[in-house]
């Protein structure tokens, strides 16, 4: 691995950082001003939808030009936004922001949100560079790496976003924002990278063929690959259940420490993020990825029909632990296999087009879950039927209606992961996998010497 695929990762980690900080931090904000489950389960809904729907463009932008340019685009557009967004916040009237109903409130969570989305740009070009920079046979320990800066920015962000909240309130964010997104776009736009694809460049037609969308080019690219629209779907099915951890993660740990202990106790569960990357850029991700990602989830699903079931903080701690240290083997996983079976000059799309497919669903749980759990779940674990026949060992209250569905999804994820495991559309993915010629392996192997 060369030195500029290190200095790619340090960019990213400090976007990473800065985009997760406002992210963590809005909702953090959001909840402490307004006490509402149903407000932090829109700013989940509002991060979901927008990046459904941006995905498909922003692939388009990485594959029609070069990738450290979109990735300095991404750092222009979200050093506007948040300028946007501090004006805004100096300028609103006092106590605006305490309303779940106020104009204010949601003008502003919109212009934060919508500066944290475009940094997505960044999570679609760097697994292409990748398959650029780097040979086959490494890609799926430079892809652990990828997870371990993801882990670092969880990990500097969850300290930082609760101690900004508690102590300089969202202005506070936003300056901090504004400074560290500066240094980050000059880097990446002096930055030289060699992106030429070598013997993976795309054919002719591709190459003068009009800079658009092309989703239908996508979907037949995909359909090519047996097995391939299965994983994406099931990527899709789990994000649904994921968007459980977006609307409710914060509001549960809330309920049972303090803002500025919540924030600490995530931060040291991000370590877990740094092993587990670690742990797969020295070992890989074995011969089969596939498998590897189906494995990972049947456990963290597992983990998660138990880590709520008592109100308490160490057996929640202890579940996170395992759910954030089993995600990157996900995640690189599934990066790994698409790197593989995808031509090089289609995986921006490609990559796009699953990152807008897998977060669709999760839009309808996310704004769904938090008035479902606010007055459905909450009311039936606090004076309803649920209080009084599983209240006396699962507990009452608020928290353990917010708890049941955290066990719920655990019960519903695994299941349909067990199921994915024993079909055919794994069986012939895997195969698929194994004899497909490795996309800009040429190339990679050329970088990888340089």
């Amino acid at each position: 691995m060369n030195a500029i695929f290190y200095q790619l990762l340090g960019n990213n980690l400090v976007a990473n950082i800065t985009n997760f900080t406002v992210w963590f931090a809005v909702t953090f904000w959001v909840f402490l001003e307004t006490h509402s489950v149903f407000a932090t389960g829109m700013i989940a809904g509002i991060y979901l939808v927008f990046t459904a729907g941006l995905g498909f463009w922003f692939g388009s932008l990485v594959d029609h030009y070069p990738k450290t340019r979109a990735m300095a685009g991404s750092s222009v557009v979200s050093l506007l936004l948040y300028g946007a967004g501090l004006g805004l916040h100096a300028l609103a009237p006092e106590g605006s922001f305490a309303r779940v109903d106020s104009a204010w409130l949601w003008a502003f969570v919109l212009i934060v949100m919508l500066g944290v989305i475009v940094g997505n740009i960044r999570s679609i070009a760097l697994p292409t560079l990748v398959t650029v920079l780097i040979a086959e046979d490494s890609r799926d320990r430079a892809n652990g790496l990828v997870g371990m800066v993801t882990g670092i920015g969880f990990l500097t962000t969850s300290v930082i976003s609760g101690f900004l909240v508690a102590y300089a309130g969202m202005a506070g964010v936003m300056v901090f924002a504004l400074g560290l997104t500066v240094p980050v776009l000059a880097h990446i736009a002096l930055l030289k990278v060699d992106e030429s694809p070598g013997a993976a460049a795309p054919p002719p037609a591709e190459s003068t063929a009009p800079r658009r969308v092309d989703i239908s080019g996508t979907i037949a690219v995909i359909a090519a690959v047996p097995g391939l629209f299965a994983l994406i779907f099931f990527a899709t099915f789990n994000n649904f259940l994921g968007g459980v951890f977006m609307a409710l993660l914060d509001a549960y740990g809330l309920s049972l420490v303090s803002v500025e202990a919540w924030g600490l106790l995530f931060g040291l569960l991000s370590t877990s993020f740094i092993a587990s990357g670690l742990l797969i850029a020295r070992t890989g991700l074995g011969r089969n990825p596939l498998r590897t990602l189906l494995v990972v989830n049947a456990l963290a699903w597992a983990v998660c029909c138990v880590f709520t079931i008592q109100p308490s903080i160490w057996l929640l701690a202890a579940g996170c632990f395992v759910w954030i240290f089993l995600a990157p083997y996900a995640e690189a996983a599934e990066q790994t296999t698409l790197q593989k079976v995808v031509p090089l000059e289609r995986q921006g799309r490609v990559f796009g087009f699953a990152q807008s497919v897998e977060q669709a669903a999760a839009p309808l749980t996310a704004f769904l879950i938090g008035p479902l759990t606010q007055f459905l779940v909450i009311p039936f674990m606090t004076t309803g039927a649920g209080a009084r026949t599983i209240g006396p060992w699962f507990g009452t209250g608020p928290d353990r209606g917010i708890a049941l569905v955290f066990t719920l999804a655990g019960v519903v994820g695994l299941i349909v992961t067990i199921l994915a495991l024993n079909s055919r559309y794994y069986r012939d993915l895997s195969a698929a996998y194994a004899r497909a010629p490795a996309a800009g392996e040429v190339a990679g192997q050329g970088a990888a010497g340089r």
